[in-house]
This record gives C-alpha cells, structure tokens and sequence, in this order.
C-alpha cells in the first residue's frame, strides 16, 4: 500500500512569503510516498521556481500537469519548454505527458496531461464568457480574436490531450488493473462542478474537455475488468462524479490564496 497525496490549483502566486513557507512545511510533513499536482500551480514568470521549491521541501517523487494559468503571460510552447528542462535535471520532478505511464504500485499506475477546455460541451457561440487565458497566453490572439478561430483552437488543444490518452491508455490498462489518471481540465459535464452544482451551458465550454472524455470513457467502457481514478480541478468546485461503474472522476475544490492537500490516495 503507497499513498499519493493530490493537490489542485494551488495557485502559488496568490501568496506572499510567510505564507508560501508555511504551506511548503506542510507539504513536508505530509505522509505520502509521492505528489500529483493538477495543474494552476502557479504562472509562468514563478513556476519554475515554485516547482524546485517544492520538490526541494518534499524530497519525494512530485508528478504535474499544466494548468491555464500556469501558462499566462508567455506562450503554452515556451512554458512547456521550461518544465521539460526543468524535469530534465530535477529527478524527482515528472512531467506527466512526458512520463507517459508511471507505475506506482504492481497493481496501479499513474498518467496525464494538461489538458484544455474545448468548447464542445454546452453553447459556445451564445456564451458570454471570456476568460483572462485569452489575452494572456500567446497562442490565442487576444480578446477580439474571432470567435470561431479561438474555437479552432480550443478543439486543437483537446484534440492533442485526447490523442495523448489515446497513446497511453492501451498500455497501461494492459499492464495494471488501476489508472490514476491527472488532468487540468474535468472531461465530463458530470464532473464539471462549479459553485456548489454541475456547470450551466455557458461556463461549460470553457470549464471540460469533452475530446479526452471521450476517450477515457470509451477505454473503460472496453476494459470492465479495470479501474480508473480521474483527478481533476480549473472550477474550483469540488465533487466526484461516477461516470460508470469503473470510472470515478474527482474534482478538486479550491480558493485563491489558500492553497491545501486536497487528498491523501491510498494506492494498492
């Protein structure tokens, strides 16, 4: 038996000295083998930085995906190029789309990556929304960019978390009876929980990825004789939803400035 302790947007940015320390103790002393981080661990001018404090204090396997903020005043290539290095000479610093499928136990492993909202669930072209990723990451074309090359765009970036499950999974539900799977963005309206119920239609399009959705739904519609554990966070609500019989999602709730361990996985 391991423990895997997950943290979500935890927005490291948000907090000034003292408190940042004090939560990097209580990383310190939390008892897990290892850390799973789904993403807004901070933005990208500081990731770097928090993530070598982080694994400095903890001293332990940390495993990550990217969330929106994290990429928010630099481009989703050139942060992505940063973290690589990072893990590059980091040992116990992992990447997940990079570590592809990372055995935890004889029975469980663990996969992931960033993730985006894709804009397929609920009503994109009557939604008002328009989130701060849109002017401050690079790859969008700021906030009057047409709404319908944004969207092209939204589809390409979960089209590429989709593809990558797609690569993944056929391993590692080959290989262990249980996938821990981390991603940024909750894949299914059910696991969309947003101030204290399921998100309206229209916050969705910019709140799940129904591309990678699809994928881990129909990977364990095919292997009832396996497990999946989603984890999973952006709405900061939290909430499980059970998509099937073999397939949990969690979603991790959050506050700016309050960062904390939002579960302790006992992993057999």
């Amino acid at each position: 038996m391991k423990q895997l302790a997950w943290l979500t947007d935890i927005h490291l940015n948000f907090l000034e000295l003292p408190a940042l320390n004090a939560f990097m103790d209580v990383l310190a002393t939390t008892t897990a083998d290892a850390f799973v981080i789904s993403g807004d661990i901070a933005e990208s001018r500081d990731l770097v930085g928090h993530l070598q404090a982080i694994t400095t204090k903890v001293n332990r396997p940390v495993y990550f995906v990217l969330g929106n903020h994290d990429f928010y005043r630099e481009s989703i290539s050139g942060v992505r190029a940063k973290v690589r290095k990072l893990c590059g000479v980091t040992s116990n610093l992992h990447w997940l789309p990079d570590a592809r499928v990372v055995p935890l136990t004889e029975d469980t492993c663990l996969v992931g990556h960033d993730g985006w909202s894709d804009g397929r669930f609920g009503d994109y072209d009557g939604s008002d929304v328009l989130l701060n990723d849109f002017g401050l990451i690079e790859e969008f074309g700021g906030f009057d960019e047409d709404p319908k090359v944004r969207l092209a765009k939204l589809h390409a970036l979960g089209d590429e978390a989709a593809d990558h499950f797609r690569a993944v999974l056929p391993e590692a539900l080959a290989r262990f009876r249980h996938v821990v799977v981390a991603t940024h963005i909750p894949p299914f309206r059910e696991s969309c929980w947003f101030e204290g119920g399921i998100s309206d239609d229209n916050w969705l399009p910019f709140f799940t990825c129904k591309a990678v959705g699809d994928v881990l739904a129909e990977a364990m519609s095919a292997a009832p004789e396996r497990r999946m554990t989603v984890l999973c966070g952006h709405t900061h609500g939290g909430g499980a939803a059970q998509i099937l019989p073999n397939l949990l999602v969690l979603t991790g709730a959050a506050e700016y400035g309050e960062p904390s361990v939002q579960k302790i996985l006992e992993i057999c």
